[in-house]
């Protein structure tokens, strides 16, 4: 067998990353144990509503982290304009699927069946607030859906801070 026919390894998430995607820009947080048992693999706090801009940057990012990335599930509702079929980034076609779901995530699909699921923390949310969920979401105990996660830490009125105690 050619060197060529033997598979790249698939790469693990790193034990911790919290970056931005590019500098001035969106955030990203990746941090898992094997087990991958929580419900979310990693956090990206995009600094605008419009997919074309945004996610190139993510994209580019999580290639160079966990390998190509071939699919890309968005949630319709949360950007601006039509989400496209399909984008090359990086000189790779990434196909895009679109859902009105309002589950304030991405999944991230690696080759044909690995699946990374992000908390999209809404571009207008508070830097504390953000920090908190973006931690919460890539704890691996983390078991509170996505958008339940993002109401737990939204700052408080009354105290100025976020509503759940444990973020």
């Amino acid at each position: 067998m050619a060197a060529s026919d033997t598979p790249a390894p698939l790469k693990l998430l790193p034990d911790a990353i919290h970056e931005s995607v590019k500098p001035g820009t969106a955030l990203l947080r990746l941090e898992t144990t094997q087990s991958r048992q929580g419900l979310l693999d990693g956090a990206w706090w995009p600094r605008s509503r419009n997919v074309t801009t945004e996610l190139p940057a993510l994209i580019t990012a999580l290639t160079a982290h966990l390998g190509p990335i071939t699919r890309v599930g968005l949630d319709a509702s949360a950007w601006q304009q039509d989400i496209p079929t399909r984008l090359v980034v990086d000189d790779r076609v990434v196909h895009l699927d679109s859902d009105p779901v309002g589950d304030d995530t991405v999944l991230i699909t690696r080759g044909h069946n690995d699946h990374f699921t992000l908390l999209v923390v809404p571009p207008d949310t508070t830097a504390v607030a953000a920090r908190a969920a973006m931690a919460r979401a890539v704890r691996a105990d983390n078991i509170t859906q996505a958008a339940q996660l993002l109401v737990a830490t939204a700052p408080d009125p009354a105290a100025g801070g976020p509503t759940d105690p444990a973020a």
